[in-house]
């Protein structure tokens, strides 16, 4: 991207306003693009190999990463979504013995919601197939190209405050 100038620009009229990147335009959109593809073929793989979503898949994955659990407002908080949607989520995968609810002792309002073997297993199962499908998706690019789309992706992140 270009370095902010000190005087006003004719796309802004503002002293210290970016110069105007088309390319930058352009590689938000590809990467919008690419994100949207990707996401589109996991959710329809997961649909079709296993009948469910990546929203329950995300919420799955979450509880593995955390035997002990979460409370429902840490995976409100790590699933980026409202307490409502993880409720509902959580509603149903209670229901078919995927997950289960333990008291908070510390605060009567409060729950704990973690795998439960039955859970812990299919979550394993989608989760092998799911590493193999992404690997696919990223074929097309040898192993220097995507270590440098990782290394650009995380300058990236950093710049646009993401790790804020």
């Amino acid at each position: 991207m270009k370095d902010a100038v000190d005087t006003p620009t004719p796309d802004t009229g503002r002293a210290g306003a970016l110069a105007v990147d088309p390319m930058a335009l352009r590689t938000w959109l590809r990467l919008l693009t690419c994100h949207n593809q990707i996401e589109a073929n996991l959710r329809n793989r997961l649909r079709l190999g296993f009948d469910t979503t990546l929203p329950r898949f995300d919420l799955m994955a979450q509880l593995e990463r955390h035997p002990k659990g979460l409370k429902m407002r840490e995976l409100s908080r790590l699933l980026m979504v409202t307490g409502g949607n993880v409720t509902g989520l959580a509603d149903r995968l209670a229901e078919e013995g995927l997950i289960e609810r333990r008291d908070d002792p510390r605060d009567r309002r409060a729950y704990y919601v973690s795998l439960t073997p039955k859970g812990r297993e299919q979550f394993q199962v989608m989760a092998r197939e799911h590493e193999q499908w992404v690997t696919s998706l990223f074929a097309a690019l040898s192993g220097q190209e995507l270590g440098q789309l990782w290394d650009l992706l995380g300058k990236l992140k950093q710049a646009s405050g993401a790790d804020k």
